[in-house]
Parts: C-alpha cells; structure tokens; sequence
C-alpha cells in the first residue's frame, strides 16, 4: 500500500532536519516527534520510503560529511570527528573503516594525491561515486568479513 502524501511530508521534515544538522543528536523519539507520527510507526514508515532505516541514513549522511571535510580540509580528524557528531574518535574512526574500507587518514592521503587526476571530474559524479553504501548494516558487513562471505 503506498504511503499517503501527508505522511511523505512529514517523514521529509524529519529527514531534512537530519540534513541540515547531522551532527546533532537524533534519536528515534525526537525524529518521530518532529513527524507526528510514534516512534514505532515512523521507523517503520522511514524504511519504506527512504530504503533505509533512520540510524543507517544518518551514519550515512555523517560519513559523507566526513569525507569531504578530510578530502577538502586540513582539519584534524578529530575536530572532523567532533564537528560530524561523533563524540568517541574511536568509534568513527572503526565505523568509517567499516563503511568505506579505509581509515580517515588513509582517505585523506590517497585523495590528496589523487586530486590531481579528479580536476576534469564534475563535482556531482565524484560524489556520487564516492557515496558510502549503507544498505548492509555496520555490524552485517563485519559478520561477512569474518565469515569469508562478501
């Protein structure tokens, strides 16, 4: 059954203030409360129309965030850690390894060095290719690894 308009507006208000501060703390709670909708319902409801649950689409927006600070500034990892909304630089730097399968200051160096070659490239295409795929969960991509399954 497809999801009605009123509610499509009112998942869109919680995704773009997700947008417009990842760096804040979002839990479940205060997104439903932005939505009008209970906490149960809008998890469920952001799955169906986002393809991601809520968590996952915020790591992923703070991810992004993350690797354009390291791939356009010569901020230290940890202030881009604090300024993205990670309190511990041990869990993202573990988080951001498992999603993008490199450190942050690996990122930094081969896109430093890369940065050269990528000058031609529209700004849209990069991003787009270097887009972190979250449709896994964290913890699913580590059980493969350990696994032998990718």
């Amino acid at each position: 059954m497809p999801q009605s308009p009123l509610l499509l507006r009112r998942l869109l208000r919680a995704k773009d203030k997700m947008d417009a501060s990842p760096h804040e703390a979002w839990p479940i709670e205060r997104l439903a409360e932005a939505s009008a909708v209970s906490t149960a319902y809008f998890a469920r409801e952001f799955k169906k129309a986002f393809g991601l649950p809520p968590h996952r689409y915020l790591l992923t927006r703070r991810i992004e965030r993350a690797t354009a600070l390291l791939r356009e500034t010569d901020l230290p990892i940890t202030d881009i850690a604090l300024q993205t909304g990670w309190t511990s630089l041990g869990t993202f730097g573990r988080i951001f390894r498992d999603i993008t399968n490199e450190s942050p200051g690996e990122l930094r160096t081969r896109t430093q060095a890369a940065a050269d070659h990528a000058r031609h490239v529209p700004e849209c295409v990069m991003r787009n290719a270097q887009r972190p795929n979250l449709i896994s969960a964290v913890l699913e991509k580590r059980r493969s690894k350990a696994t032998g399954k990718l």
